[in-house]
């Protein structure tokens, strides 16, 4: 019977990310084919492919060929127990990517060798870095054509400012691509592609074996022996401390779609990757290792399962060890309850689990108590994770039900999708619910919103677009202080007075002038560029 610790131990949570269309579902999917969860990949690729990616389990991202939320897989390799959260790429979708990459120990970053380091990428990364986590760099798409690797690790570390160390290196491109040179190992990988089975056929060979010549071609051969001498002079150190503080990241080369590369990359990457990291709770530093239970909320799902009309909450489990029916106190709810159903997840797949331990991510029923951030941990030991930040949207729309009998449906559908953290709300005070703000980081999310309230509840929207771009939090000197009306303040007529669900007061602005103009004329008024409230 595995003990406490070395459960802990051989845990490993890490979250892919990636620029779109860089190959990061293909990936995922390659993983979860060699841990055995699943028998066959499915390539992402739009409306008329039936298969899609396991890992894309809402309908429009079937249909899209695209990821639109998160999407948390657990499997067995090695003696490993794996959590992969799988974010989208695009960036309408990043506030999701960035929540969850609070809940990983270690990010892989995925770039497509032809196009390098891209704009979603750099965002992504800054995130990774303000959390000091490991970044492993995965350069996909060495079956096509491909820019020069020298000049690809150059450019990672002249975007991203982290040094590269290039684990494996490859041999060729497109057509061409036939391998990678292990440079912990000095061998050679050759591959010969197997199409979707579990793995490429690879041969290992000594880069001065003669048959490796005739194997790759003498002029391929000779370059390769060129670029080995040249990476042995050139390269930094490999040092596995700067790797786990997120200063170094370790490069792999190789095809996600044919699977050149993908084990060993895999194999090195669990090996070089931590166990569970401890989380921040204000002063205090809660370690894995402690025996007490505690996890936080870092995303919300409704109706993943239609017919039940079911909500889950995603907890990332921190310390101690989960057991099914166990109490646990809910800091912010200040009450004491029993987690019901607690699941593993597997994409839209779920299976009822018993236990769980620090690393694990499991999803339980959500009644609708719980909010995104918040904390769960044993009565005796009560304390709060530092919060998941709130990011302020930068798009607006007013919305209405365009059948006015479906009201009900239409406000319970808004709000429901509003605590998961998609979107935020926003009414004018006190007008009631006569009409619903919708803010959003990026335009994508509107068609998301209006296909799952059509979809999922049934409702047809009318949407109005609003002319802001920026959103601001109005600080109170005290939680007593009244509630402002739009008179007691001197706005531009550009702006507006709104409110969140939760009761705080906020003012939208078309622009950074107005914000300013604002400012200077109501001497007294405070604003606060993030929120720590959501809905």
């Amino acid at each position: 019977m595995p003990s406490f610790e070395s459960e802990i131990k051989r845990r490993r949570t890490f979250a892919i990310i990636s620029h779109p269309d860089a190959g990061k579902t293909t990936l995922t999917e390659k993983f979860l084919l060699y841990g055995g969860a699943i028998a066959q990949a499915g390539q992402v690729k739009g409306k008329k492919n039936t298969r899609a990616a396991t890992s894309d389990w809402m309908e429009i991202e079937k249909q899209r060929g695209i990821s639109v939320t998160s999407s948390v897989m657990q499997f067995q390799y090695e003696g490993f127990c794996i959590n992969i959260l799988d974010t989208p790429g695009h960036q309408d979708f990043s506030e999701d990517t960035y929540r969850t990459l609070m809940a990983a120990d270690s990010a892989v970053m995925v770039i497509d060798a032809a196009k390098g380091v891209e704009a979603q990428t750099r965002k992504l990364f800054k995130v990774c870095a303000m959390r000091d986590i490991p970044i492993f760099t995965f350069i996909n798409k060495m079956d096509r054509e491909a820019r020069d690797p020298f000049e690809l690790c150059e450019e990672l570390e002249k975007e991203l400012g982290i040094n590269t160390y290039a684990i494996n290196w490859p041999i060729g491109c497109g057509k061409e691509f036939q391998g990678v040179y292990d440079r912990q190992n000095r061998k050679v990988i050759h591959f010969t592609s197997n199409t979707n089975a579990k793995a490429a056929t690879a041969t290992e060979i000594e880069p001065t074996d003669p048959a490796l010549a005739q194997l790759i071609g003498e002029s391929r051969h000779q370059q390769l022996m060129d670029e080995i001498e040249l990476l042995d002079g050139a390269s930094c150190d490999f040092d596995l401390d700067e790797v786990r503080h997120g200063k170094l990241s370790p490069v792999f080369f190789g095809s996600a779609l044919t699977n050149f590369g993908i084990e060993p990359f895999l194999e090195a990457f669990l090996h070089m990757t931590t166990a569970p990291l401890p989380r921040k709770a204000g002063d205090e530093v809660i370690d894995c290792f402690d025996e007490d239970f505690s996890a936080f909320v870092f995303k919300i799902q409704a109706n993943m399962n239609k017919a039940h009309r079911d909500r889950i909450a995603f907890m990332r489990i921190v310390s101690g060890k989960f057991q099914a029916d166990k109490e646990v106190y809910h800091v912010q709810g200040g009450k004491k309850i029993r987690l019901s159903r607690p699941q593993q997840l597997m994409a839209a797949e779920r299976e009822i689990i018993e236990e769980a331990y620090a690393g694990d991510i499991i999803g339980v029923f959500d009644p609708g108590i719980f909010s995104i951030g918040d904390t769960l941990c044993t009565a005796s030991k009560k304390f709060q994770f530092d919060p998941i930040p709130t990011f302020a949207p930068e798009h607006f729309q007013r919305i209405r039900s365009i059948d006015t009998m479906k009201r009900k449906q239409f406000l319970k559908g808004v709000e429901q999708i509003a605590q998961e953290g998609a979107i935020q709300i926003f009414k004018t005070p006190y007008t009631g619910m006569e009409e619903v703000i919708v803010g959003v980081v990026g335009t994508l999310q509107f068609d998301v919103l209006e296909y799952r309230l059509r979809s999922e509840y049934n409702v047809e929207l009318y949407k109005e677009g609003l002319p802001y771009e920026f959103l601001r939090w109005i600080v109170k000197e005290n939680e007593d202080a009244p509630a402002l009306k739009e008179e007691d303040l001197i706005l531009p007529s550009d702006a507006k007075l709104v409110e969140d669900y939760k009761g705080n007061q906020l003012l939208l602005f078309s622009s950074q002038w107005s914000i300013q103009w604002t400012q200077d004329k109501n001497k007294t008024l405070k604003l606060a560029e993030f929120g720590g409230a959501r809905f």
